[in-house]
């Protein structure tokens, strides 16, 4: 059976039987032996393999752990700043002077972009671009860029409405100023990082500008929040301003400047309104000016602070003050007498002239007059050091302590250095000087009866004491002989102001030109306080070069105080002090000053 079997299975004889019988271990190939080193570098290669594997595994699990969280973070998560709302800018009433509101961004992703010729051409004309500017946009960075900041509700709708791939719009706030060009010098503006850079945007910056809040979260590559990580830092919003100024006595103010440099034909114009009371600035107007939320092609003179940032020889404006220190000495009364004749004097060589001979003059009338020849006799019986002294006292020659950027210190030099001819020009106002605001400062000692007082841009709670200077009786008289000075007989009889009583000194003098004056170009000012027995307000008007023939700060700066004072007083519910159907005004062209 098994023979049998073994038989059924054996293979047919032929052809496949002679392959069958082929051995394999003759084949040349196979029969070759491996040499032994491959096989040991094989197994060393990979053993090397795997050292070097588990090596970069504890390198990146143990070593750098701390370096590839950080990188694979970055990928996947990001810091979103929450930003605070910036503080609002407020008159003393409360009247918004400038706040923020919201403001669509446009920005892309330029790798994401699918647009056509067409539509970018219609995206540049909706960002008030160019199509070169655009692509140059476009090129800068392949992930992010700003197309526009800031943009226009409207402009923001059409391009969402484009509906362009890789074209996204956020939320930013941009600054909206509500009195414009009228305020402009006291509220200043943002840039577009909502950082301040004029005025009392940049004075209170860190107050306005609070302190951003941040947000941890996980984003897809899209730009969306998928998942917060941790807690967020809340913002904290910066708070809001309250200024001294009163909106409606700025705005009136400056109208009024505009006009009398429109109708002078002159450069430039600033006004600075006080409250007698607290030292609080309720007005500070300049023209030029410019529209805070509109700032394209600005020029210096748009943007100077004028009342603050520009100094000038304060001429025949000084005078009071030499008067009273030689009253508050005891060396000349209201009443003394000064022989003025033949209208001028010889000091040291060089000639001091009054614009008229006037004669004999009381020191009242010296005031009045407005005399160079009678200020210098009072201002030569006094030793350089008491003027200097007193000079100082008022603040001459010092950075007022405001919360303003810009303010400067002007001019006084030592004593010591005075010849007789410079301590007798500036007892008129030559040789020194000094900014409006300082001006305006220094009138406040003939209103407070004698203290000067600080200056304060913020509101005032209550009242502030002042630094005493002169006496009360000194003071008052001196109101009188400014009374005087700006009524019949007086160099400013234009600022007389219907239905309050009105007192101030008018000053003109020509312009520095290098190491000389100009023949030709003038500033006027007046500077005053009203009502005259209880002052309320002082108001100092500056004209730059008026240009139409008129130059005599009684001419051309006293009407402006005069309107100025007046709607000030009605808007702050003063009573008049005079009975209007009595009062005669002035309707005459103020005279001839010396200066």
């Amino acid at each position: 059976m098994i023979r049998r079997l073994f038989a059924r299975n054996e293979a047919p004889r032929g052809r496949g039987a002679v392959a069958r019988s082929v051995r394999y271990a003759t084949s040349p190939l196979l029969a070759s032996k491996t040499p032994p080193w491959r096989s040991k570098f094989l197994v060393a290669a990979l053993g090397l393999g795997f050292v070097l594997l588990i090596g970069r595994a504890v390198y990146v699990q143990v070593i750098g752990t701390d370096f590839y969280q950080r990188q694979g973070a970055s990928r996947y998560a990001r810091t979103l700043e929450l930003p605070a709302n910036r503080g609002r800018i407020i008159d003393r009433s409360g009247l918004l002077l400038a706040s923020s509101v919201p403001a669509p961004t446009i920005w892309a992703i330029p790798k994401d972009i699918e647009a056509g010729a067409n539509q970018k051409r219609e995206l540049a004309k909706l960002l008030g671009m160019t199509m070169a500017e655009l692509d140059k946009r476009l090129g800068e960075n392949p992930n992010f860029v700003y197309l526009r900041r800031q943009v226009d509700e409207a402009v923001a709708a059409r391009v969402k409405a484009m509906g362009l791939k890789g074209v996204h719009q956020l939320t930013e706030y941009k600054r909206k100023y509500p009195e414009g060009e009228a305020a402009a010098h006291v509220v200043g503006f943002t840039n577009v990082e909502d950082q301040g850079q004029e005025g009392i945007e940049l004075a209170f910056q860190r107050e306005l500008s609070g302190r951003d809040g941040t947000r941890r979260v996980i984003k897809d590559r899209l730009g969306r929040v998928v998942e917060d990580l941790g807690e967020s830092v809340q913002p904290i919003d910066g708070r809001d301003i309250e200024l001294s100024i009163d909106t409606k006595i700025q705005f009136f103010a400056y109208q009024r400047i505009r006009d009398a440099v429109a109708e002078h034909n002159a450069k430039a114009g600033s006004v600075v309104v006080l409250d007698a009371q607290t030292g609080e600035v309720l007005a500070l107007a300049n023209y030029p000016s410019y529209t805070p939320g509109e700032r394209k092609n600005l020029s210096g003179a748009q943007l100077r602070n004028r009342a603050l940032t520009d100094t000038f020889e304060p001429g025949s404006t000084m005078k009071p003050f030499t008067v009273a220190l030689a009253l508050e000495t005891g060396r000349v009364k209201p009443n003394t007498v000064f022989d003025t004749s033949p209208g001028r004097i010889s000091i040291t060589g060089s000639t001091i002239s009054d614009a008229h001979p006037h004669g004999v003059l009381t020191v009242e009338q010296i005031i009045q007059k407005s005399s160079n020849v009678g200020t210098t006799k009072i201002a030569m019986q006094m030793p350089a050091r008491e003027m200097w002294e007193m000079f100082t006292a008022i603040g001459l020659g010092q950075k007022p302590q405001i919360e303003f950027p810009g303010a400067v210190s002007g001019r006084l030099r030592p004593y010591k250095t005075w010849r007789p001819i410079e301590q007798a020009t500036m007892s008129y106002g030559y040789g020194l000087s000094a900014s409006l605001l300082q001006l305006a400062r220094a009138y406040t000692v003939f209103a407070t009866d004698g203290e000067l007082l600080p200056v304060t841009i913020t509101k005032a709670e209550q009242p502030v004491g002042g630094v005493r200077v002169f006496s009360p009786e000194t003071a008052k008289a001196m109101r009188h002989m400014l009374q005087m000075a700006a009524g019949e007989g007086g160099t400013g009889p234009l600022a007389q102001t219907m239905g309050y009583s009105v007192g101030g000194k008018s000053g003109t003098a020509h312009k520095q030109e290098g190491k000389g004056y100009a023949d030709k170009k003038y500033r006027s000012w007046f500077v005053g306080l009203s009502p005259i027995d209880k002052p309320r307000i002082i108001v100092a008007v500056m004209v730059d070069e008026p240009g139409n023939g008129k130059y005599y700060g009684g001419t051309v700066a006293a009407p402006v105080f005069s309107s100025v004072v007046q709607q000030t007083l009605r808007t702050m519910g003063v009573a008049p002090d005079l009975d209007v159907r009595t009062q005669i005004v002035a309707k005459h062209e103020s005279v001839e000053e010396s200066f």
